[in-house]
């Protein structure tokens, strides 16, 4: 695989965006249809309501449905590989896009798509908030009780995540690595599968973004530890990776793209529908809520984010010598 993020890639990448304009005359009517919005995770999650919401505020600005579809599984792909192969560059099929897009063709000798110049960088959003979470009958209280439990069982114990090679399972491998424990990866398509299995004692752990909530703060589920740069307004007591001393933090910040292509003035009117409703009280509420972080970025700054962690991802595929062959 010779995937290569070049100086030609960067400019070219970033070039694509610097004629953003106001939408010409013929263009102000956009939409003029139903808009499809494509999740590549499984209904019922934080980011389904997070996009939903918007949905209704979407409709209401431009009098147009957004129409939102879920295409779970294939380590959260589906919704990039549809706008690959089905989707024109007219604004009017777009998606949920992430770093697993991006990682993606890195972890392959057969790459199906280039992680910049494939797709039309929108919006970025927000990101994830992400957390390790125990069922109380467990008795563990804090991550070490976990790593604790994992030494002692080493090969038993078992965690959730969204899927294979997403930003919380690398993430695992990476802090099971520097703990010197070994558990078990199983991969799931969304956060719901994950709750109902831990409620079952099907898992032993979930790392992954927090659909849990509702459940840790009703006393069903324990929460560990979160992966933000700081603690959650809903769980100040709960320690952060950096407060334990691990160097990192992970959020895995996502956002909006559409196929390769598209009408720079059809960009720059999606961005600012999007930062509308994003911007909105309600879905400020939500992000509050759901301690949702603020990672905004515009189109050209976003494609510029793409080219630099593509690069960043290239490396640690190799540093880690992952594959999906």
């Amino acid at each position: 695989m010779s995937i290569v993020i070049s100086r030609r890639t960067i400019l070219s990448a970033t070039l694509a965006t610097t004629a953003l304009a106001c939408p010409a005359i013929g263009q102000t009517r956009f939409p003029d249809r139903p808009v499809r919005f494509l999740i590549p995770w499984a209904p019922g999650g934080t980011l389904d309501g997070f996009m939903r919401l918007q949905a209704e505020l979407f409709q209401q600005e431009t009098g147009q449905p957004l129409i939102i579809e879920n295409r779970a599984g294939a380590r959260g792909t589906l919704a990039a590989q549809a706008l690959l192969t089905q989707a024109r560059p007219d604004g009017y099929t777009i998606a949920h896009h992430h770093l697993s897009v991006i990682r993606h063709p890195f972890l392959t000798k057969r790459p199906s798509w280039d992680p910049v110049n494939d797709f039309t960088y929108i919006m970025q959003q927000t990101g994830f908030v992400f957390g390790h979470v125990v069922h109380p009958a467990s008795g563990w209280n804090s991550l070490a009780d976990l790593w604790a439990a994992a030494r002692k069982r080493p090969g038993e114990l078992t965690y959730g995540t969204s899927g294979i090679a997403t930003s919380n399972h690398l993430a695992m491998e990476e802090l099971c690595e520097k703990e010197g424990v070994k558990m078990v990866h199983v991969p799931f398509r969304g956060t719901a599968e994950n709750i109902t299995s831990l409620l079952a004692r099907q898992i032993d752990c979930i790392a992954n973004s927090n659909s849990w909530q509702p459940n840790v703060e009703a006393g069903q589920m324990k929460l560990l530890a979160v992966w933000t740069r700081e603690r959650l307004k809903s769980f100040p007591e709960v320690p952060t990776l950096l407060d334990l001393g691990y160097g990192m933090s992970v959020t895995s910040p996502y956002g909006i793209a559409g196929p390769k292509g598209m009408d720079p003035a059809i960009v720059e009117r999606l961005h600012q529908l999007f930062r509308g409703t994003q911007s909105h009280p309600r879905v400020q509420e939500f992000m509050n809520r759901n301690d949702l972080p603020n990672e905004y970025l515009g189109p050209r700054d976003y494609t510029a984010f793409a080219v630099e962690r593509a690069q960043y991802e290239q490396r640690m595929v190799a540093h880690l010598n992952l594959s999906i062959d």
